[in-house]
């Protein structure tokens, strides 16, 4: 069953100021992007272009099984780790992506509760001191299905090792309190979590309260690339080019993603018509 998860843009801003859609455009986003991408970048884009933005987000290891298992069709993917990439490439994998490139990071924080009980710990104390403690509700995603799954557990590993706190080992294999990405911001704002690990973007469209990982320096590193075989080839050319665009990169960097040059992957085989903007 093929999902699609649309964007009504009839009602993204002010009358007059979208113009005429002309096409149509599916992207598959990391789900901690699911804000940004839905709520801003989609208004934003079809006031330049006339065309409209449909996105789906969740976890992009997740994203990337339904795209080889064929569930969903579209036409952009934008991962939150380079190595997702490779599990679309060649013909084993369905020959799905040929190049992508690398253009964004957001750091690895911790999003809190400011009414918990362990708030205040939170916001005086190192993370890795508070989270550990009996009654702390701590919210992560599923490292088999996202990245940032894999980066907090990996967090809370490399803690537990540098100071002696073997409990922060266990956090990182329990199962209790593993969200699906695009609902742990939900859980942590309805009361149900003390903290999770988010990327600073998806904390920052939420408006949670944060505080830095001491001792890591973890995060998403996006990559964005045009599927083969999109069905909407244009409209993703011009959704690539205007996510990279002076335009695209300042609605990024107000909402915690520090954009950079391209990194590109097999740059021969992206579209003629955006090579150049990939440079």
């Amino acid at each position: 069953m093929t999902l699609l998860v649309a964007c009504s843009l009839a009602c993204a801003g002010a009358p007059g100021q979208a113009a005429a859609a002309t096409g149509s455009v599916t992207v598959l986003s990391a789900g901690s992007l699911q804000d940004l991408m839905q709520n801003q970048v989609a208004a934003a884009f079809h006031r330049v272009t006339g065309d409209t933005l449909n996105n789906i987000s969740m976890g992009s290891t997740a994203l990337a099984s339904s795209i080889s298992g064929g569930t969903i069709q579209a036409d952009v993917f934008i991962s939150a780790a380079p190595a997702v990439n490779a599990t679309l490439e060649g013909s084993a994998h369905g020959n799905w992506v040929s190049w992508y490139a690398q253009f964004a990071s957001s750091p690895l924080v911790l999003g809190y509760n400011p009414i918990s009980s362990f708030a205040r710990d939170l916001r005086t104390k190192p993370w890795y001191a508070v989270v550990g403690r009996p009654g702390f509700r701590l919210g992560r995603t599923d490292p088999s299905l996202d990245p940032k799954g894999v980066l907090a557990d990996n967090a809370l590993d490399q803690a537990a090792t540098r100071h002696h706190l073997p409990q922060l080992r266990t956090l990182a294999t329990e199962q209790v309190n593993v969200f699906p990405e695009e609902a742990l911001v939900g859980e942590l704002q309805a009361g149900q979590l003390d903290a999770g690990f988010f990327y600073k973007v998806e904390a920052a469209a939420a408006k949670l309260k944060t505080v830095p990982l001491a001792g890591t320096s973890s995060g998403a590193d996006f990559t964005i690339t045009i599927l083969n075989r999109a069905p909407h080839e244009a409209a993703a050319v011009a959704f690539v080019k205007f996510l990279l665009s002076k335009s695209g990169k300042k609605i990024l960097a107000k909402n915690g993603v520090v954009a950079s040059k391209p990194k590109v992957s097999g740059l021969r085989f992206a579209p003629r018509g955006l090579r150049a903007a990939l440079k």
